[in-house]
Formats: C-alpha cells, structure tokens, sequence
C-alpha cells in the first residue's frame, strides 16, 4: 500500500475523470487501461460520473486503482512466478495463498511491464518518440544485454516497492555524481559537477513529467545561497503542457554523462560553494495542474485537481549536497 502503484488512481487522475462525460468510455480508457484496468473500474468510474455521491466511508472499485488483481488475476484465475527455486505449486498442494496459482516465467520479463510503460505503433509520439518508451530505452542498453530486467532494480528480491523518480535512495543508486573545485581565478570562482547514468537501465529520467536540477551556487556563512550566484543544469525531456511540442531532450542514456561547469565571479560575502542534486518528480503535472485550475476546465474535480498540485509540489528533494569553503579554495595558475 505504500508504492505508488498503490497510488496510481490519485486525485490528479480522478479530479480529471471527473469532469469527463459518463459515456465517454474511450477517453476514461486513456488513463484508467494503467490506471485502474480492472474491466469493474470502468464501469465504477462511468457510474460514479454519471451520478455522483455526497462524502461517503467506501472507496468505490475504480479508486483503488492498480490493484493486485490487474497483474495476478486472468479470467478468475490467479496467476504468479515459479518459485525461487523453479518449482510451481501442484495439484492437492495445501496451505498456499489464495489456494495456490499457476505458475507463469512472464512475471520476470521486462515485456510484462511494457504494457503500460512503453507506447507502441500508432501511439503518441513527440520529435519523433514516444512519450512512454520505457521498454525500448531498456531493450536498448547494456542491462537487457545483461539480462537485467526491470524487476531485478524496481522489485528486488521481489518485493512489491516499484521505486523510482519519487524515492531518494533510488535517485542516489541511478547516479554517479562528482564535484570538482571550487578553484579561484582572477575573474571568480570556477568549479564542476558531473553526473553519470551509472545505475539506471532506461534514459535518467525516462519520462517527460521529472525534472532533475544538477545546481552549483556560492552561499554566506549562515549557508544561504546568495543572489546571483546559481547555475544550473536541467537533465529532462521538456515538453509544451498541451504536448504539442518537445522543448529539449537533456535525459541521459544508461552509462552517458552530463557535466555543469560553473564560472561565476566570487561574491565578497560568499563563505561556500555548495553543489547540489535536485528533483521535481512531478514538475510537468505541476505547471499542468496550476494551467487547469487557472484556466476554469476543472469544475467537478476541481478539489482533486488542487490536491494533486500540493502532491506535486511536496514530491520535491535533494539527494545530493556537497558544501565546499571558497575562502581556502587554491588558485588557479
């Protein structure tokens, strides 16, 4: 109950839903096919559209999003992985969960996840890409190559976690991050960070809602940063809110790396340079939450909608910070 696969039918998705038409089966088919795909969520959705209720305790079908059923449950049979060691339960097999299930190798295969990470034929494209190419990046790499699946990082040892962009130890394992300097020069101050895709098997990030922050700045002796002095490198695929255009593309490939040289003349009150990662896992939904409140669209959902944009905004965090002193920092020759 704590991934966000438990959270997949959040109130940004549901505040949206809400202000569609009860029969507008193929648009709610958009989001909830990943979102709540249980063929029962669809029709829960259409019915409490069409006749919404006052506050209530249940949680109806289609709010409790990607359940367990939408993986392990086919035409009212329950299916899982062999066991550790290979084996699958048998016929007369006593004690087992759910009284057992039949046993499938496709749960270990990158290809199940692709159903709702990876755009295919005649899907949504920007620039020429999908705007879900999860699958592709990873078939791309050196990690399929290796047979890593998507599993082996975001359910080790099966667990059902699915971390990723929203976890900070996930974040600090997918990069290498070196900081070099800060060395003085006549005009300033000169220092490097470098960031490499060293544990993450598809593009850092891999979609076009994270944004991630490589930032140097020069800070006082109470370790605020002082105007004027930050630079910033964005690694992300930036898009137009309404996706009718790709901005730039800064993502970084398993094993590529990214580099901010930082050039800054030295503030006289600047006691440090502090290097920095940060992460708006949520940045795109963000700016795209504050236009569709502000524009009018939601109505019905637009409690949700308000909700979901104070999510996004305390998704935010550093995981990376290095603090180096400038008043000892070597010249330059």
């Amino acid at each position: 109950m704590t991934s966000l696969h438990a959270k997949a039918m959040g109130p940004g998705v549901l505040g949206q839903l809400l202000d569609m038409a009860p029969d507008a089966t193929e648009e709610h088919q958009a989001c909830i096919r990943c979102h709540a795909p249980l063929a029962e969520q669809a029709t829960s959705l259409a019915e409490a559209i069409a006749r919404p209720r006052a506050a209530r305790g249940t949680v109806l079908s289609h709010e409790r999003g990607l359940t367990c059923a939408a993986c392990h449950v086919r035409q009212h049979e329950r299916f899982g992985p062999p066991r550790r060691d290979g084996s699958a339960p048998k016929a007369g097999d006593t004690g087992l969960p759910h009284g057992g299930w039949k046993a499938s190798a496709a749960f270990e295969d990158s290809r199940f996840c692709a159903a709702c990470h990876q755009f295919k034929e005649g899907d949504f494209a920007l620039n020429g890409k999908f705007l879900e190419n999860t699958y592709e990046e990873w078939k791309a790499s050196r990690y399929a190559r290796e047979g890593k699946s998507c599993q082996s990082c975001h359910m080790p040892e099966r667990r059902h976690l699915w971390r990723g962009v929203h976890d900070e130890q996930m974040m600090r394992s997918s990069v290498t991050v070196s900081a070099a300097g800060p060395v003085r020069t006549d005009r300033g101050v000169e220092a490097r960070l470098e960031i490499r895709n060293t544990g993450t098997g598809h593009r850092f990030p891999t979609y076009v809602t994270p944004k991630v922050m490589a930032e140097i700045y020069q800070a006082g002796a109470d370790g605020r940063m002082l105007p004027g002095t930050l630079q910033q490198h964005v690694i992300a695929r930036l898009v137009e809110l309404d996706l009718s255009r790709e901005i730039a593309d800064t993502r970084l490939a398993p094993d590529e790396e990214a580099m901010l040289n930082y050039r800054a003349r030295m503030d006289p009150r600047a006691a440090f340079l502090v290097y920095r990662m940060r992460v708006e896992p949520d940045a795109f939904y963000t700016e795209f939450f504050k236009s569709l409140l502000a524009s009018g669209q939601a109505v019905r959902g637009k409690t949700m909608i308000g909700a979901a944009l104070a999510n996004s905004r305390r998704a935010n965090f550093t995981f990376f910070e290095e603090r180096r002193p400038l008043r000892g920092a070597d010249a330059a020759k």
